[in-house]
């Protein structure tokens, strides 16, 4: 298996670099909207829907809702919908708060996990494309992976070596308060980095890094979130695109939450 990550992650790391630093944004939101569609196809699979067609029915619609979001982008409106992302992965924290009763009493139907989806993806998309179009584009997106792995790896690291509370044992139990808090630690060195990132003088430091501690906190929720919705579908992982790591959603979910906060963030700073 560890062999299997290793190799997957040799591949990918160049195929997802290459196309941030050479392509012009037009062109990196088209390949990130081919990811967006097979991340789609796995969240089809959580929505459990089985027949080919309603699968690709659903494609169909992520792929128009891309193209619309896009749209929106050109004429100034993209904020509004890397705001609705922002207000959909801010109600995931009482979804998470709340389950497994609130699964229970009133499990989400088809059409809510299309609309939870969408939510998902398409805000996040845009997300990134508005990070890369600023100025110092692609260091702006690796601001952005650099605070979600710096999470994730320091909450890996400080919950295997602290960890004793759990954060949220009916979501995922593996997952310790602990961790969070080295996640969240870990990740602020990432945050002490934006001076140089967006340019000294041109912001309010203190106001950047509070948009850091909100990016950092949502990508634990997207990550708790994707969880929640495995274990209600009863499967271990979104998929098995990735030989070693599951699939795309296992590896993405939680800068799917953060990216369109970040975007969000910066948009109503000015930066």
């Amino acid at each position: 298996m560890l062999k299997q990550r290793v190799i997957t992650a040799l591949i990918l790391v160049p195929l997802i670099l290459g196309p941030i630093i050479f392509f012009p944004t037009h062109w990196l939101y088209l390949f990130l909207s081919a990811i967006g569609l097979l991340a789609a196809w796995e969240w089809t699979a959580l929505m459990g829907l089985t027949q080919t067609s309603s699968r690709a029915a659903y494609l169909l619609l992520v792929a128009v809702m891309l193209a619309l979001a896009w749209f929106m982008g050109t004429i100034g409106l993209g904020v509004w919908v890397v705001m609705f992302g922002a207000i959909w992965w801010g109600n995931a924290l009482s979804t998470i708060a709340g389950y497994p009763v609130n699964f229970r009493l009133k499990p989400p139907g088809t059409t809510m996990m299309a609309i939870y989806g969408l939510l998902m993806l398409v805000p996040a998309l845009l997300g990134l494309a508005m990070l890369h179009a600023g100025s110092n584009g692609v260091l702006r997106l690796f601001f952005l992976f650099g605070l979600v792995w710096m999470a994730d790896i320091g909450a890996y690291f400080a919950g295997r070596r602290f960890g004793k509370r759990k954060l949220a044992p009916e979501v995922s139990p593996g997952k310790t308060v602990e961790g969070a808090i080295g996640g969240f630690v870990a990740a602020l060195l990432v945050a002490g980095t934006a001076p140089w990132v967006f340019g000294f003088g041109r912001f309010d430091w203190w106001k950047l890094l509070l948009l850091c501690v909100a990016v950092i906190g949502v990508s634990v929720i997207g990550d708790l979130t994707e969880s929640l919705f495995k274990r209600h579908r009863g499967v271990k992982d979104s998929g098995t695109l990735l030989p070693g790591h599951g699939g795309i959603l296992d590896r993405v979910d939680s800068l799917l939450a953060a990216a369109p906060v970040l975007a969000l963030g910066l948009a109503l700073l000015g930066i």
